[in-house]
């Protein structure tokens, strides 16, 4: 496939999902432990909240396989199974805390490394055994 000068590109990630299965433990989470802003909520079907410009969706993964049935908002069926993974930017000294936090709430550190361009990671799972890292922004510079 060739790119074309007038293919665009987008400019970043506006939102990204992961499926969980039970949204009361990953509001409490993402929302009391992590201090995420929670924008959305439908006790049935999702959680969303804000990262930064970006924004974190919390799916049931049962409910988004049906179809919506909204004609407003004609969003099709979607889903995954198993875990997933977010990388959410932190600064050194802010892994740190968090690493404290995390433990303070007795939520396992499942690894902790600096990457060969020295950028540091701290990875975690939410109760649903996604896959939560934070790293520092120049990991991928």
């Amino acid at each position: 496939m060739k790119v074309t000068p007038e293919t665009p590109v987008p400019e970043g990630i506006l939102e990204a999902a992961l499926y969980v299965d039970d949204l009361a433990a990953a509001e409490r989470f993402y929302g009391e432990i992590l201090s995420l802003e929670k924008i959305q909520h439908d006790a049935e079907r999702h959680v969303f909240f804000r990262v930064g410009s970006s924004v974190l969706l919390l799916f049931n993964a049962d409910e988004t396989e049906k179809s919506s049935g909204n004609t407003q908002f004609p969003v099709p069926p979607h889903g995954a199974r198993g875990p997933g993974h977010v990388c959410l930017i932190l600064t050194r000294e802010q892994i740190d805390v968090m690493r404290k936090h995390l433990l303070d709430w007795n939520i396992p550190i499942d690894s902790e490394f600096d990457w060969p361009n020295g950028a540091r990671s701290l990875y975690v799972r939410d109760p649903s055994g996604n896959s939560v890292e934070f790293a520092e922004r120049h990991l991928w510079a």
